[in-house]
């Protein structure tokens, strides 16, 4: 189950929606072995593309030497999809390299991307397997 502050959970939407009609992606950093995403790094979507999403290479980098620096890991990657539902494509699984991390879809098809709700899931993607997994939006956490 992925736990996420209400702040974070929106944070996503609100970048999903900035960057419509093209995918947003980005990263929810969390201390290693936490499995709880603090802070939020949206990245620039280097594909600038409305059905494909890919982290600048230069931008990974710094990402993770940053992550590094403050003892983090990945603990959710974000990604929006424009016009289908917020479920991993065959590209998406084939890109996921981090096992320990939920893979966030949001999908702002269908008006989405201006108001409403938008579908928001979590994902396991180990050695391409995708197991869908509970989302639960908190107003703080508990520790």
């Amino acid at each position: 189950m992925l736990t996420i502050s209400r702040e974070l959970h929106d944070e996503i939407i609100a970048h999903a929606r900035r960057d419509h009609p093209d995918e947003a992606c980005g990263v929810i950093a969390g201390a290693i072995g936490s499995d709880t995403p603090t802070r939020l790094i949206p990245m620039l979507n280097a594909a600038m593309s409305p059905t494909f999403y890919e982290f600048d290479s230069g931008d990974l980098l710094r990402l993770y030497r940053d992550m590094d620096d403050n003892d983090e890991e990945p603990v959710v990657i974000y990604h929006s999809h424009t016009g289908t539902e917020a479920y991993p494509s065959r590209t998406d699984i084939n890109l996921a390299s981090e096992p320990g991390a939920h893979y966030v879809l949001v999908s702002t098809r269908d008006g989405a991307h201006e108001a409403g709700d938008v579908e928001f899931r979590s994902y396991r993607i180990i050695d391409s397997v995708v197991t869908e997994e509970e989302v639960r939006v908190v107003e703080r956490y508990d520790h």
